[in-house]
């Protein structure tokens, strides 16, 4: 079906995780490439100086282990990318340097914040060059409901 799909894996719960990546496997064409993406935000330098200097890159480097290690228990073979930006813009820019054919990402319980700023989602919809599908499922983690610390979330 898709050549290249982009799997925009947030700070969310680890089943969204399993379920995007699971989605991707799917959906992909035989011989095709996923890449998993985390975006991590920009840190204003000036906030800097109160983080250790190492901050960015070993946030990096957790998410990439952390998302690498979800790859490999699922089975499913991917590019992991982590990069420091704003998600929407990293989420785009990456579909575009890969020639994506799919951005694939999940939504979330809106908040005041999202009517104020607007959300990931809408974003990449609207400045994407390729399509996008979004999963709308919300796990119990999302409405509120507990569950042990390991489960609740991924990154």
């Amino acid at each position: 079906m898709y050549q290249t799909i982009i799997c925009g894996i947030g700070m969310g719960s680890r089943q969204t995780a399993i379920r995007l990546l699971r989605r991707a496997a799917a959906l992909v064409n035989d011989g095709g490439n996923i890449v998993v993406l985390h975006g991590i935000e920009n840190i204003p330098r000036h906030h800097l100086t109160e983080l250790p200097e190492v901050f960015e890159t070993t946030a990096i480097v957790d998410a990439e282990k952390k998302l690498a290690a979800l790859c490999k228990e699922l089975g499913i073979p991917a590019r992991i990318e982590v990069r420091i930006g704003v998600a929407a813009s990293v989420l785009v820019s990456v579909a575009r340097e890969t020639s994506a054919d799919l951005i694939l990402l999940s939504s979330h319980v809106s908040d005041i914040t999202d009517y104020v700023f607007s959300s990931i989602v809408e974003k990449v919809v609207r400045h994407a060059g390729c399509s996008v599908l979004i999963d709308r499922r919300l796990d119990h983690a999302d409405k509120g409901v507990a569950f042990p610390a390991e489960d609740t979330t991924l990154l």
